[in-house]
């Protein structure tokens, strides 16, 4: 659009104005005009979250791994009231002696000095020592010091992180000690993580900023987006520690809004900025008028993005676990605040600098246009054959999407810890003296009067090799407690059978817990309500984008294709992490199945954002679209325009993503891998092939709306 396009004469004057600015382009010129007051609150929000967000690690829960009102749960609780802490959240500490048996004097002081350490924390209840024929191995070299829960799963995996330091090092003379059990495995497990996301993310700053300078052009545009995602990223983290006082945030939360703040932050700058630099060229004496036509059109695009990414996100809180729910909460409190920052900040910053955000230009980009000639004749060469470059796109998605049918899923196992990790030496040890299934002692709590009849039918049940007597409960309560040793390792695929017979074959009013039965209990939570999951994000992301588009068929088209990213992307899991391969290449040990958590949580998150990019790419092709009333122009125009930004954008996702594939432990590893390969396939064979080519075949139908739908919906305009 020429600059005199957006004019008008009034014919008394002669004065020369411009139309009045919508909704988002009056808010961008506000912030303009009140860029002191918008800067001065954003120092003061982030000095007071700033403060709060390097204890983000230590403070956040490390546990909620749970399937809240499940009857593993259930027994949990009634373990922790009842029975001296003698729950699943109870620490096993493991001391073995290739020398002397555990009744040995030399093993007998290690067993008094643990006791002696945890005494002085009241999140440590009563400490049993190994007991014969029950947690000492049968050549009585091996036994396990059990350590009670007094307080919840998130309290004792904080209680571990403070004291397995200490543990261990009372190994010596010829006694080995090891901390185990799940609150053990869940400190390791997160230590591990943790160090591995901190490097992925410190690995990806460079090859970003890289990526934005080659993008850009110019060291100040490239920089605004990384200054803006560092503010959206210390506000997230200290608004989670806030957060957190209020109701548990595990610790994973911060690891995917540290990934999805750097990811969406440069997205949201990048379409900001690179419209900004068009608009300042058609309105250089007016910073506003640029800057209110910035916000109009790409500012209006990252908005309703932000709404599809929010939304799509929300629907995993109906997961009724607090792990998966946080990490969901994670990365949509990181997604407000780099929206806000987006739509708040950097229109203020924008105007305050003007042209120069093109200064410390490359040579190339001094003649950069936000119409670029190359992505124009990629979208000519798509007009002219649409049809067999969709066949295309579909065939190489369709193909990758066919291993999918064939995926299982489970929670983690003992392997996705480290093999130097304490937990994992400790497990190691418990299954090879004491039998595949004792790392995973299933727990029964019945009433005392049903005890004789469970120990029957449990030592029946098929997989069970042996079944405790019945201990009475610690406050002389009417339950006694039982463990039940499996013939296989907790993560077996077999055990979801051990314990579904065990469960239908005890008295009603027994019920079955204990770690393996937590983790099956979970799983089957997560598959109950994937469907509801992906059903609730479907129909949202549908309607945000008919509400958006105002237009049936596209936003229809538009949710569609991004299922087909997605299936395709837990294709490709399906042949790296349970068939094992590039196993050797990525440096891990296939489980046989991809982590329970995986299929909702990807889901939610791969949608979200091919969803922000379909948004970017029909917002422009609308946007040409109201300007000519041509759907030919509005498919290459909105090619031309977006193409670059969205290449970009899903240049720095990618390389994000793929850092994690280079972290130790396999749960970060499958997200990068997995987020990977879902972002490039969708940029590359969704957003730059097959929407613009279904955009061509489907013609001026994909703008059309019925009149009583356009009176329905509310008045979203992309034109300025």
């Amino acid at each position: 659009m020429a600059p005199t396009s957006a004019l008008s004469t009034d014919e008394q004057t002669g004065a020369t104005t411009r139309p009045r600015a919508g909704l988002l382009g009056r808010w961008g010129e506000a912030m303009v005009g009140r860029a002191r007051w918008v800067f001065g609150v954003w120092v003061l929000l982030l000095l007071v979250l700033g403060a709060a967000a390097p204890t983000v690690f230590s403070s956040l829960a490390g546990a909620g791994w749970q399937a809240d009102g499940s009857e593993s749960v259930r027994v949990r609780e009634l373990t922790q009231e009842h029975f001296g802490g003698n729950s699943s959240a109870a620490v096993q500490v493991v001391v073995h002696s290739d020398r002397n048996d555990v009744q040995s004097p030399a093993v007998q002081e290690v067993v008094r000095r643990i006791s002696d350490l945890v005494a002085s924390d009241d999140r440590f209840a009563e400490v049993v020592p190994p007991q014969p024929g029950m947690s000492i191995s049968p050549d009585g070299h091996t036994g396990i010091v059990l350590i009670g829960a007094a307080a919840d799963t998130d309290d004792m995996v904080r209680a571990v992180d403070e004291h397995k330091d200490a543990l261990t090092d009372l190994a010596g003379d010829g006694v080995e000690v090891y901390p185990t059990g799940a609150s053990a495995l869940w400190s390791d497990f997160n230590e591990a993580n943790h160090d591995a996301m901190i490097k992925a993310e410190l690995f990806s700053w460079p090859v970003t900023l890289t990526i934005m300078v080659l993008a850009f052009g110019s060291l100040v545009a490239a920089g605004l987006p990384l200054l803006l995602t560092i503010a959206g990223l210390v506000a997230s983290a200290g608004g989670l520690v806030l957060l957190n006082q209020v109701t548990p945030i595990s610790v994973w939360a911060i690891n995917f809004a540290m990934m999805f703040a750097l990811a969406l932050g440069i997205d949201y700058a990048l379409f900001i900025v690179s419209r900004f630099r068009d608009a300042i060229r058609e309105n250089a004496d007016d910073l506003r008028a640029a800057v209110a036509q910035t916000m109009d059109t790409a500012g209006k695009a990252v908005l309703l993005s932000g709404l599809t990414v929010l939304v799509s996100l929300s629907a995993v809180l109906l997961v009724p676990a607090p792990a998966v729910r946080t990490m969901a909460v994670g990365i949509m409190l990181a997604v407000v605040f780099v929206l806000a920052a987006t739509l708040s900040l950097l229109p203020a910053s924008l105007g305050r600098i003007g042209a120069k955000v093109n200064a410390l230009a490359l040579p190339h980009a001094r003649r950069q246009q936000h119409r670029s000639p190359v992505f124009a004749r990629w979208g000519e060469y798509l007009h002219r054959h649409p049809w067999s470059v969709a066949a295309g796109s579909l065939a190489v998605l369709i193909a990758l999407a066919i291993p999918v049918f064939g995926l299982k899923v489970a929670m983690p196992s003992i392997n996705v810890v480290p093999s130097d990790a304490p937990v994992r030496q400790g497990y190691e040890l418990v299954r090879s003296q004491m039998g595949e299934g004792a790392p995973g002692m299933l727990q029964i709590i019945a009433p005392a009067a049903e005890a004789d009849a469970i120990v029957v039918a449990a030592g029946k049940t098929p997989g069970i090799e042996m079944v405790t007597p019945p201990m009475p409960a610690a406050d002389g309560s009417d339950h006694v407690l039982l463990q039940a040793l499996p013939s296989v390792d907790p993560s077996d695929e077999r055990m979801t059978t051990i314990v579904g017979d065990l469960r239908a074959h005890l008295p009603d009013g027994a019920l079955v817990g204990g770690a393996p039965a937590e983790n099956l209990d979970l799983q089957q939570a997560l598959n109950d309500y994937f469907p509801l999951v992906v059903a609730v994000i479907l129909v949202l992301g549908f309607l945000l984008l008919l509400v958006s588009l105002q237009a049936p068929l596209i936003a229809l088209i538009g949710t569609v294709v991004s299922l087909l990213s997605t299936a395709a992307a837990f294709g490709v899991a399906k042949l790296v992490f349970q068939d094992g391969h590039l196993a050797d290449l990525l440096g891990f040990t296939p489980q046989g199945f991809l982590d329970g958590w995986g299929p909702v949580f990807f889901f939610a998150m791969i949608f979200a954002i091919a969803m922000d990019y379909t948004v970017f790419l029909l917002a422009t092709a609308k946007e040409h679209f109201e300007r000519s009333g041509d759907p030919a122009t509005a498919q290459v125009d909105g090619m031309a325009h977006s193409g670059r930004i969205i290449f970009a954008a899903a240049a720095v996702m990618v390389a994000v993503f793929f850092t994690f594939a280079l972290a130790e432990p396999l749960p970060p590893k499958e997200m990068g891998i997995i987020l990977g390969v879902a972002v490039l396939l969708d940029a590359v064979l969704i957003r730059l092939t097959l929407l613009p080519a279904l955009l061509r075949i489907t013609g001026r139908a994909a703008w059309w709306a019925p009149a009583w739908l356009r009176r329905v919906l509310p008045s979203i305009s992309f034109g300025h």
